[in-house]
Order: C-alpha cells, then structure tokens, then sequence
C-alpha cells in the first residue's frame, strides 16, 4: 500500500510502502469498541462514594420505646428509611478497570490505523520539526487543512515541535508507545511521521 508523504510545508516528500498488515485490514467495529471501553474504564477515577448506615454521624441511644407507639420498631436514626440516614448499598470507591488480552489490545491499534487509512484520514509526513514558533506552524496546519488531528511521531517527539504545537487548539502529538485506539478514532485527521511509520511496524510486528 503506497502513500505520498508530504512536508509540514505542503511539498512533496516522495512516497512510502505502508504494510498491509498494520494499515490494509477491514476494520472491525466489535474489536474498536473492545479496546476503547477497556480504555475508558481504564481511565475512570472511581472515587464515587456516599455514606452507609455505619458512615452517619447520630447517636446511637435508640430513638423511642418498643412498644406502644402504635408504630414500627426502630432502634437507630441511621436507617436508611429516614432522611438523612445512611445509603444502602451505595457506591464505594474502586477500580473500573477489566483484563482485556495483549493479542487484542494489539489487533485493536491495527484495526484503528487501517480504518483511518481506509477513510482517507491518513496523512504521512517527512517529519515532525518546527523552528519553535506556534503562530508559524498553526499557519501550516490550518494550510494543510488539520482541524483535529493526532500527529504520532517516532520514539520521541522533538522538543521544538512539541513547544510550539502546545497551544494550537485541536492539535495533539504522542510518541509511538503512546499511541493507542481512542485518541485514533477520536480525531478527524491522523498523521504520522516516517519515523514513526517504521517505530509503529516494529511495535505491532
């Protein structure tokens, strides 16, 4: 599978064999959303908490008498049928996190890179460098046509780059290793340098 690469400028930079194993499968949507709910559950804090019957703070002395009252039987203030008492079986604090295999994870970033280059949302560069300057690269970019895109570089983003893409709005840069499903799918355009083509075939090979 042959595509063009490009510079930052918008000229051309020859072209490049992308392996038909990492970017010519047929997509398959189960496996996608397999590995970004595992992602996402991955990512939730899992702080929600609310108060049970023992978290109340009421006295403990029993509320009125056993009998006689001509109602039900209660002992504490804490039940959860009175305002204020505790919650029954609330949510506490854990982890959403679930296994999910390495065979899958792995199949699920070749599925996200061949449903990006079966769209026509691929874009492959020479390289990612800049002098530093944001307003002269978000120029390029918006010449280019780049309103959401995910650039994913080699095994480490240039320093300059990566300084003056901070700021663009839309624009994001992660290093091969961190390159993952969700922020694929989540981004209209996805470019990657040679560099990063070459670091991608070995990591999935």
């Amino acid at each position: 599978m042959k595509l063009d690469v490009i510079k930052l400028d918008g000229g051309k930079a020859g072209s490049v064999d992308l392996d038909e194993a990492l970017f010519g499968l047929e997509p398959r949507a189960d496996l996608l959303h397999r590995v970004v709910r595992w992602q996402r559950n991955k990512a939730q804090a899992g702080t929600h908490s609310v108060l049970g019957k023992s978290d109340v703070s009421y006295s403990t002395k029993k509320i009125y008498r056993q009998k006689g009252t001509g109602g039900a039987r209660h002992g504490s203030k804490k039940a959860p049928i009175f305002r204020h008492g505790g919650t029954y079986k609330g949510p506490t604090p854990r982890s959403h996190g679930h296994e999910l295999p390495k065979k899958v994870r792995k199949l699920g970033l070749m599925h996200a890179l061949s449903a990006k280059a079966k769209a026509g949302e691929l874009v492959v560069i020479e390289a990612a460098e800049a002098a530093g300057k944001t307003s002269a690269l978000a120029k390029q970019i918006a010449s280019l046509g780049w309103k959401r895109a995910l650039i994913i570089d080699g095994a480490t983003v240039n320093e300059d780059f990566a300084r003056a893409a901070r700021n663009i709005e839309g624009l994001d840069i992660l290093p091969t290793m961190g390159a993952n499903v969700y922020d694929i799918l989540k981004r209209d355009t996805l470019v990657i340098t040679k560099a990063g083509i070459e670091a991608l075939e070995a990591r999935l090979k």
